[in-house]
C-alpha cells in the first residue's frame, strides 16, 4: 500500500501552556498536553482558556496542539466529554489523543483523531483496524521492534507514532491495572499510583531469594537517538518525548536534542520535510543526561536487550563522578575529572542501599564543601551527579530563539518601491510605497544601509535569510521607506499565515464497518460504558467483558503484561538456556513471586510471545475513587 508521509513531527509534552510554549519555542512541532478533564495524567489539568493561549502561540510556526483525552469514561461521564470536546475545537485545538472508544460512537465535531498508547496497539491486525475506524494517527506500543513498526507501516495510511524518549511504563499501555487492585485508583483514569517503582524481593519456584529490596518493575528511561533513521525507515512520522509531569528543564533540554538530530536528517534527506516552521538557536548544548532520567536504553526497538531494567533507584542518580577519597568534618574529596561548580546537585547510595542526595556549597578542586554533611557517607564509595548547576542555570533564563525564514525581494515601480516577503514555506506578500527615486551618491553606503534596514525584524517571527534588491540602479532610499515597507510586509504576512492555517481534518470511517480482529473481548479491552461497547458490537464482537475497573469480583488474574522478563533479566529464561545449569539449578517455566510488604504476586511467563504476567487481585475493601469526572467543573476553571 503506497503511503504519503513526507512530513516529519517532533511532538513534544506541555505540563500547562507555558511548558507548551517553550517546547515549541525550542523546535517542537506538535505539543500534547492534558484539558480540563479527563485526561490520562489526572494532576496536570488545564483550562480552557490556557489551551487557547498555546494554540495561539502554535500557529505561529503552524506547530500543532493535540489534548490528551485519554481516560475510559463512566457512562454518566460520556455527554460531558462530548461538551469537552465540542469546546476544544472551538478552542481550535488539532487533534484529540483518545482511549475510549465510545466516543467514535458519539456526535462529535469534526476534529482528528489519535489512537492513544492505552489502546494498545503492539499488532499489524490492531493497527489496521484502528486505521480503518477513523484514527489519522496511532500511538505504537513502546514494546515495538522495527521489524513490526515496518508490517505496521505497510499495512496502514494512518500516520505512525513511537515514544522516542523518557520514563517507560513497564506494563503494555492500557493493560496495568495493579494500582486500581490496590488504591482504587486507575492508571486508565488517569490516577496512577505508581507502585512499579516500589522496591521488591523476588523468589524462586522454591521460595529462595534472587534478589532483595530491588526496584524489579522499574524500567530506565527510553533515548531512540540512535535509532531515528531506522525508525523512520520502518515508517514512524511521530516522534513522541514523553513527560507531561516533568520539569521545564526537561522539556527544553530533550526537545532541543531531538530537533537537531531530526534537523540533521533532514539535512540530508531532502525529500522529507518537518511538519511546521521556523529554526531554532539556543543559548546552551543540548545533554539530556542532564535532566531527569534513569540511564538510557533503546528498550525493545532492536529486539530484546539483557539491561533495561533500573533495579537500584526509580530516582534520578546522574552522571558517574568518581570514588570518595576522603571524608573530612565538613568536606568529603572525589576523585574526578569532571569539572564540578558551586550549586551542584550529588548524590551516592549508602549502606541501606537508598539514595542520599546532598547540596554543595563550595568547590575547591576535589573538596565538596555541602550545606550539610552526610552520615553515611564513606570512602570508596560512588559519587555521582544529579544537578548541573550552570547547566541548569542556562535552562532556566530564556534558551531558545525560533525565526521563520525570509526571502526578501526589493525592486523599483514606476512611481516608488515595492518589497516581496516570502516565508520558509513560499507564503509571499507585497507591498508597494510612492517616492521620490534619487541616485545613490555612495553606492556601497546606500546597498549597506538598504540590506540593514531590511533585516531589522526585531522581535517578530523572522528573520531575513536571503535579500535580494531588483533595481535598474542604486537608489538612496531613507530608513524611513524602507521600514514602513517592512513593518507593512510582516505585518501582512503574519495575517496571511494566520488566515491560510489549516487545522488537519477528521478522517473518514471504512465502509462496511471494520471488522475487529476478536470476537470475544476480555477486561482487558477497558470497555467501561455502553457506548463503548456499541462500537465494539458494530464492529463485530459478540462477547464483551467489562472493564477491570467495572468488575471486583475477577479474582486473581493479570493486573500487570508487560515484555519485561524478570527470569530473562537474571538469566534463567528458558528460551536462552536450554539445558544449562545455574545457580538456581534447572533453568524450568515455573513462576516466580514478587514480594512488597504483605502483598505477594505471583510471576507467569508466557513464553510464546514472550510476556510476563504480574498476577493480583481487588484488594477488600477497595478505595473507591472520587465522583466521576464531569464539565460541570469547567466553569470553575475558566
Amino acid at each position: 500500500m503506497q503511503k504519503t508521509r513526507r512530513h516529519l513531527e517532533l511532538l513534544a509534552p506541555a505540563k500547562n501552556a507555558d511548558f507548551g510554549i517553550e517546547a515549541i519555542n525550542h523546535g517542537a512541532d506538535a505539543v500534547y498536553i492534558g484539558g480540563p478533564a479527563f485526561g490520562a495524567r489526572a494532576k496536570a489539568p488545564n483550562t480552557l482558556e490556557d489551551i487557547v493561549r498555546l494554540v495561539k502561540h502554535a500557529r505561529r510556526y503552524h506547530a500543532e496542539v493535540f489534548v490528551a483525552l485519554n481516560t475510559i469514561f463512566h457512562d454518566n461521564e460520556l455527554e460531558g466529554a462530548r461538551k469537552l470536546v465540542g469546546q476544544l475545537y472551538e478552542a481550535e485545538v488539532d487533534a484529540l489523543i483518545v482511549q475510549d472508544m465510545g466516543l467514535l460512537e458519539m456526535d462529535l465535531p469534526p476534529i482528528q483523531l489519535h489512537a492513544s498508547t492505552q489502546t494498545d496497539i503492539r499488532t499489524v491486525e490492531k493497527a489496521t483496524f484502528l486505521d480503518q475506524v477513523g484514527f489519522s494517527q496511532i500511538v505504537l506500543a513502546r514494546e515495538l521492534d522495527l521489524h513490526t513498526i515496518q508490517k505496521i507501516s505497510a499495512a496502514t495510511t494512518c500516520n505512525l507514532e513511537y515514544f522516542i524518549h523518557g520514563a517507560l511504563c513497564v506494563a503494555f499501555s492500557g493493560q496495568c491495572y495493579i494500582s486500581h487492585a490496590h488504591t482504587g485508583r486507575s492508571a486508565n483514569r488517569g490516577e496512577c499510583s505508581q507502585e512499579c517503582r516500589l522496591p521488591f524481593t523476588l523468589e524462586d519456584q522454591k521460595g529462595r531469594i534472587i534478589g532483595k529490596d530491588k526496584h524489579f518493575l522499574s524500567m530506565k528511561d527510553n533515548d531512540q537517538s540512535a535509532n531515528l533513521r531506522a525508525l523512520i525507515d520502518a515508517g514512524v512520522s511521530s516522534f513522541k518525548i514523553e513527560g507531561r509531569y516533568k520539569d521545564l528543564p526537561y522539556v527544553k533540554n530533550a526537545t532541543a536534542h531531538y530537533r537537531q538530530l531530526l534537523d540533521e536528517i533532514l539535512h540530508d534527506k531532502p525529500e522529507l520535510a518537518k511538519s511546521s516552521h521556523g529554526n531554532c538557536t539556543y543559548t546552551f548544548a543540548p545533554q539530556p543526561e542532564k535532566t531527569f532520567n534513569r540511564s538510557a536504553t533503546d528498550y525493545f526497538a532492536n529486539g530484546r536487550q539483557a539491561d533495561i531494567g533500573a533495579f537500584d533507584t526509580p530516582k534520578f542518580s546522574g552522571e558517574l563522578l568518581g570514588k570518595v577519597s576522603k571524608v573530612a568534618k565538613d568536606f568529603i574529596e572525589i576523585e574526578t575529572n569532571i569539572e564540578l561548580h558551586n550549586g551542584d546537585g550529588v548524590c551516592f547510595f549508602d549502606v541501606h542501599k537508598e539514595l542520599v542526595g546532598l547540596r554543595i556549597n563550595t568547590v575547591d578542586g576535589k573538596k565538596l564543601y555541602p550545606n550539610e554533611m552526610p552520615v553515611d557517607i564513606r570512602n570508596n564509595m560512588t559519587v555521582y551527579r544529579n544537578r548541573d548547576h550552570a547547566f541548569m542555570r542556562l535552562l532556566e533564563k530564556d534558551s531558545a530563539t525560533r525565526k521563520i525564514g525570509l526571502e526578501m525581494i526589493f525592486a523599483e515601480t514606476s512611481d516608488g518601491f515595492t518589497l516581496i516577503a516570502t516565508d520558509e514555506s513560499g507564503l509571499s506578500t507585497t507591498v508597494q510605497c510612492v517616492a521620490e527615486k534619487q541616485r545613490a551618491d555612495n553606492i556601497e553606503k546606500a546597498e549597506t544601509s538598504l540590506r540593514d534596514n531590511l533585516s531589522k525584524l526585531g522581535n517578530t517571527d523572522f528573520t531575513a535569510n536571503e535579500i535580494y534588491p531588483q533595481t535598474t540602479q542604486t537608489w538612496f532610499v531613507p530608513a524611513s521607506v524602507v521600514n514602513n515597507l517592512r513593518r507593512d510586509a510582516i505585518a501582512q504576512l503574519q495575517q496571511l499565515r494566520q488566515a491560510t492555517y489549516q487545522r488537519p481534518l477528521r478522517k473518514a470511517t471504512a465502509e462496511p464497518p471494520a471488522i475487529f480482529p476478536e470476537d470475544t473481548l476480555s477486561y482487558l479491552a477497558n470497555v467501561y460504558n455502553q457506548k463503548a461497547r456499541a462500537f465494539y458490537q458494530k464492529h463485530g464482537v459478540k462477547l464483551i467483558a467489562k472493564a477491570y475497573e467495572a468488575n471486583e469480583e475477577l479474582g486473581e488474574v493479570p493486573v500487570m503484561i508487560t515484555k519485561h522478563c524478570l527470569r530473562f533479566s537474571h538469566g534463567l529464561c528458558p528460551k536462552e538456556a536450554k539445558g544449562v545449569i545455574g545457580v538456581q539449578g534447572t533453568v524450568t517455566a515455573e513462576p516466580m513471586t514478587l514480594i512488597s510488604g504483605n502483598d505477594r504476586y505471583t510471576l507467569k511467563f508466557d513464553c510464546k510471545p514472550c510476556e510476563m504476567h504480574v498476577m493480583g487481585s481487588i484488594r477488600k475493601p477497595v478505595i473507591k475513587m472520587g465522583p466521576p469526572q464531569t464539565v460541570q467543573f469547567l466553569p470553575k476553571r475558566l
